[in-house]
């Protein structure tokens, strides 16, 4: 899955007071959303400038370690305020998975930047304090936004969604989301809402999209989904009664039951929804009774 970068190793842990050395790698979002990331772009590989190319003044925030090797962000809408190096170009921050995932020897990459997209778009959305106006600081402690006035800390915003592999024997169903381009066949999926539990959400996502009751759901595995702040949470469970379809049309324009031998796999092994496609296929998915 994406955040599977060894024998590269993430460290997250916050240090504040700490400022980039002339080879410490940079990541520029810029755009009203902080959607695009400024790159070199050569024959289709990005790569991150490194702060001895970039002009002095910029306002740098650390993000993480990667193999023990801190790296640093610059939030600006608009680049041309920073006078930036002319072979940095703009990428769209969304299509890097499609466009520039060139396998094992560049996830790293794209995980680096789905994480510090996550980290962007909330220190850029969170400048203001949301209960009394007053302009943020970063604390110095922890990774976490404060407000000078009214005292109000915000931690980094991470959503919660499941990611479900609904069976029948050997069968498992497959859906394509309503609305989208994407041509490959995905899971039911949905977010978690508040006062429920994880299993909840499964039972409830599941009956909302396809009409079905479920049982037997157990927990496989998660995965960090920075594109879009998400925290996703996979399960497996089997259908309870009846199999007849009733497809919610605003969330997906298709649903149907594969069989085992006959599913097939995303482009990339990036996604939890990919792996837990496979591993039904290959027969190991979890059958461990969790939550009827």
């Amino acid at each position: 899955m994406i955040q599977d970068i060894a024998p590269h190793r993430m460290d997250n842990q916050f240090r504040a007071g700490i400022t980039p050395l002339k080879n410490s790698p940079v990541l520029i979002f810029t755009g009203q959303k902080m959607e695009n990331l400024m790159v070199h772009l050569t024959q289709g590989r990005i790569s991150f400038p490194v702060a001895s190319e970039l002009p002095d003044g910029l306002d740098y925030t650390f993000l993480f370690s990667v193999d023990d090797q801190p790296m640093f962000m610059v939030i600006e809408e608009d680049p041309e305020a920073i006078r930036l190096p002319r072979d940095l170009v703009p990428v769209d921050s969304k299509k890097l998975r499609p466009d520039y995932y060139l396998g094992d020897e560049n996830r790293h990459l794209i995980f680096e930047a789905y994480t510090a997209g996550q980290l962007a778009r909330w220190y850029h959305d969170n400048r203001y304090c949301g209960t009394c106006a007053h302009e943020t600081v970063p604390s110095q402690t922890e990774r976490a936004l404060c407000c000078p006035r009214c005292g109000r800390t915000i931690y980094p915003r991470i959503l919660p969604a499941v990611i479900i592999g609904v069976t029948d024997g050997d069968r498992i169903l497959m859906t394509k989301y309503a609305g989208r381009s994407i041509p490959f066949y995905a899971l039911v999926a949905g977010f978690n809402e508040i006062g429920e539990t994880l299993e909840e959400t499964v039972a409830r996502e599941v009956m909302e999209e396809v009409g079905l009751k479920v049982k037997n759901i157990r927990y496989y595995k998660s995965q960090p989904w920075g594109i879009v702040d998400d925290l996703l949470a996979g399960f497996y469970c089997d259908v309870d009664g009846s199999t007849d379809i009733t497809l919610d049309r605003n969330e997906l324009k298709e649903a149907v039951w594969v069989e085992r031998k006959d599913v097939e796999g995303q482009p990339h092994d990036l996604s939890l929804t990919n792996e837990m496609m496979v591993v039904f296929r290959e027969g190991k998915e979890p059958l461990g009774y969790r939550y009827a």
